[in-house]
C-alpha cells in the first residue's frame, strides 16, 4: 500500500471544482506563468521530476503543493503521480510548465465535471512557435487527454511520451490551451528532440516486429485520437518519411499559410523524422546499444524516491 504523502489533507470531493496537476523539470522559465494561469483552481500541485534550476524556488512563492519525484517515462510519472500524490478533488486537469489554463477553458472544464455521462475530457493544443500559432501544421485541432477523473485514467509509456488508459467513455471539450512549444529556445528544443527520437526509434522497431495498422480506424475513426494514431503506425511504415512528412505539413495541411513561422516548423519536424530514421538504423546495425538518457535520472524506487517540497 502506498504511504500518504500528505497525511494533514482533508478528505474532500465535489464536483463543483477540480484540481490541477503541474508537471515540471527545469521549467525556470515557464513555471511562473504556468502557475498564476492555474490559478483560477484552488488545488494546484507541481510534480516536479528533481530540477536543477530555480523552478522548485520560484514555486514555491505560490499556494501550490510541491513534491519532488525522480523521472522514469512519461507514462509511470503521470500514473505515479495519479496514484501516490492526493488531490482535493475527483476531478483532475494535467497542465505542463510550457502550457496554460485560460479562463475560458477553466470555465468549459467546470461545465463538464458536472456530467456524470463521461469520465475523462481531450483538449486541442494551439502550438505557439516564434510567436505564433501554427494553426494548419500542426494538424489542429490536436487532442490530449487532459480533464478526467482521478480514479479512471492512467497511463502507459508509447514512444517518447504517453497513451492514456481510460475506464469509462471521454468526450471533448471546444476550448483549446496555448502551447509554447519553443519558449526555453531552440538549443532546448533541439536537445530534447534528440532524446525523444531515440524513443521513437525504438517504438518504430517495436511497430513494424509486433504492430499493425488499424485501417478502420484510419478511416473510418470516431475520433480525431483514433485516425491520428492510426496514421502515426501507417507512417512507421512508408519509404522517405522525411521528405512525405514534409510535403504533407507544408503543402497538403497548409503549412505554406503559417508563413516563415510554418515553415521553420515543417522544416524541425521533417528534420525529427530523420533523426529517427537514422536512429532505427544504428540500432539494427551497431553492436553498441544506444543510451537514452531521460531528462532527469531515474527512480531508484517509486515510493522512496519522492519527497514533499512544500505546499501551502
Amino acid at each position: 500500500m502506498r504511504p500518504n504523502l500528505f497525511p494533514d489533507l482533508p478528505s474532500r470531493k465535489s464536483l463543483e471544482m477540480f484540481s490541477i496537476y503541474i508537471l515540471t523539470h527545469n521549467e525556470e522559465i515557464d513555471i511562473a506563468g504556468c502557475i498564476e494561469s492555474a490559478l483560477l483552481s484552488d488545488d494546484i500541485i507541481v510534480v516536479d521530476s528533481c530540477s536543477s534550476d530555480r523552478t522548485v524556488e520560484i514555486a514555491s512563492r505560490y499556494p501550490v503543493r510541491i513534491v519532488e519525484h525522480a523521472f522514469e517515462s512519461h507514462g509511470k510519472q503521470r500514473t505515479w503521480m495519479l496514484q501516490s500524490v492526493p488531490a482535493l478533488y475527483e476531478w483532475v486537469y494535467i497542465l505542463e510548465a510550457d502550457e496554460r489554463m485560460t479562463p475560458a477553458l477553466f470555465a468549459e472544464c467546470l461545465q463538464a465535471i458536472q456530467s456524470q455521462e463521461q469520465i475523462g475530457y481531450y483538449v486541442a493544443e494551439r502550438v505557439i512557435f516564434m510567436n505564433r500559432w501554427i494553426r494548419r501544421s500542426t494538424q489542429y485541432p490536436r487532442y490530449q487527454m487532459r480533464l478526467f477523473r482521478k480514479d479512471r485514467v492512467w497511463f502507459t509509456d508509447y514512444g517518447h511520451t504517453e497513451r492514456e488508459v481510460c475506464d469509462g467513455p471521454t468526450g471533448f471539450l471546444k476550448e483549446t490551451y496555448p502551447h509554447y512549444t519553443c519558449s526555453k529556445g531552440l538549443s532546448r528544443w533541439i536537445e530534447k528532440h534528440n532524446r525523444y527520437s531515440t524513443n521513437e526509434a525504438a517504438e518504430t522497431l517495436r511497430q513494424m516486429e509486433k504492430g499493425s495498422v488499424n485501417w478502420r480506424h484510419l478511416f473510418f475513426g470516431s475520433s480525431e485520437v483514433e485516425r491520428r494514431r492510426a496514421l502515426k503506425d501507417l507512417s512507421q511504415r512508408l519509404p522517405f518519411r522525411p521528405l512525405l512528412r514534409f510535403c504533407y505539413m507544408y503543402f497538403l495541411l497548409g503549412g505554406f499559410l503559417d508563413g516563415q513561422a510554418g515553415f521553420a516548423w515543417c522544416t524541425l519536424q521533417a528534420f525529427y523524422e530523420y533523426l529517427i530514421l537514422l536512429k532505427v538504423w544504428e540500432m539494427k546495425h551497431s553492436p553498441v546499444p544506444i543510451s537514452n538518457q531521460q531528462t532527469a535520472p531515474k527512480a531508484e524506487s517509486a515510493v522512496d524516491s519522492a519527497a514533499v517540497i512544500s505546499g501551502p
